[in-house]
């Protein structure tokens, strides 16, 4: 994805890793954002448990959009034939050593909080949301 790529049919200039770069880091922002509201509001109105089990849910989805853009920018950084490239393998260990915190954290909470499954899944779409709001964004120009 290097900036001197031809433009695209649409007369829009293809998208560098700078431009990921920001929108990965707007989505993140996001999902800290919006964590933090819905958390306390959740601990208001439905208790301590599923204001936690939310923050499971929005750490994961935080956590999954800063590795997926690691391994995206690893990925066009290779692809570009830059210099300075982060090593792949350490990548791809962190990425899927994030999988496996995941999946003990999601474990974790459910058996133990007994808080709202509900408030759970919906820190986990924080991802999507937010990706959802930046893909908006492009497509608005």
């Amino acid at each position: 994805m290097s900036p001197d790529s031809q433009p695209l049919p649409n007369g829009q200039a293809p998208m560098t890793d700078d431009d990921l770069r920001r929108m990965m880091g707007r989505a993140l922002r996001n999902v800290a954002i919006l964590s933090a509201v819905v958390a306390v509001v959740l601990t208001f109105v439905m208790g301590w448990r599923s204001g936690l089990m939310f923050l499971a849910g929005a750490g994961i989805s935080f956590t999954g959009i800063w590795e997926w853009r690691s391994l995206a920018l690893s990925i066009f950084a290779r692809l570009d034939n830059q210099q300075h490239v982060r090593p792949m393998g350490r990548t791809l260990v962190m990425f899927f050593l994030r999988l496996g915190v995941a999946v003990v954290i999601l474990y974790v909470s459910l058996k133990c909080l007994h808080g709202s499954v509900y408030a759970l899944l919906a820190g986990l779409g924080l991802a999507i949301f937010a990706l959802s709001l930046e893909a908006l964004r492009l497509l608005r120009g």
